[in-house]
């Protein structure tokens, strides 16, 4: 139930994708609210320290998805040949513009060589910092990238529900019930 099988997904692939979706569409409302603020409102500081703390967490979650993905079976994708090329294309997509979405945020944060403090609780050092409009080339990739993220986790949705209701399968189904892999094995 915990690990995936070639019918279905387990618990923590699930838990994995629905906080991350959770995580990165809550990112992306902040952001973009925060954006907005003045510099005298009192969440000027507070929004962004909170944004760049969960984005620092959802990069170590997105990085442990990947080898929790790697080293585990994949269930077996349902549809046409191409629809299942293009399931892959877009999950390829999603982990690419979101990995590029968290860097460059790592890269504005970082920019005045001070290290990200995550919740008071460690700080990421500046690795690279100093480079030239390195804040605002950053940002400018920062957000159309967060842009595309939200553009393609828009399109994964309408597959998964157009899966579900019009063809049939089970794809949604295997990403919320990790009962389902059980029974199919």
């Amino acid at each position: 139930m915990w690990r995936n099988t070639r019918s279905g997904w387990g618990v923590i692939s699930i838990l994995f994708h629905w906080l991350s979706a959770v995580t990165i569409i809550g990112l992306f409302v902040l952001g973009w609210w925060m954006t907005g603020l003045g510099y005298y409102d009192p969440w000027y500081n507070q929004a962004p320290w909170i944004h760049r703390s969960i984005g620092v967490l959802l990069l170590f979650a997105t990085v442990a998805r990947i080898v929790w993905r790697l080293i585990q079976p994949t269930p077996e994708a349902e549809g046409s040949r191409l629809e299942r090329l293009a399931a892959h294309v877009g999950h390829i997509g999603l982990y690419v513009v979101l990995l590029l979405v968290i860097v460059s945020g790592y890269l504005i944060s970082t920019a005045n060589g001070r290290g990200i403090s995550v919740f008071g609780w460690f700080d990421v050092p500046a690795v690279l910092h100093g480079l030239p409009n390195q804040a605002s080339l950053a940002g400018d990739i920062h957000w159309y990238s967060a842009i595309v993220l939200m553009l393609l986790a828009a399109g994964h949705a309408l597959a998964a529900i157009k899966h579900h209701w019009h063809n049939r399968h089970a794809t949604l189904v295997r990403m919320v019930n990790p009962a389902y892999s059980q029974k199919q094995d």
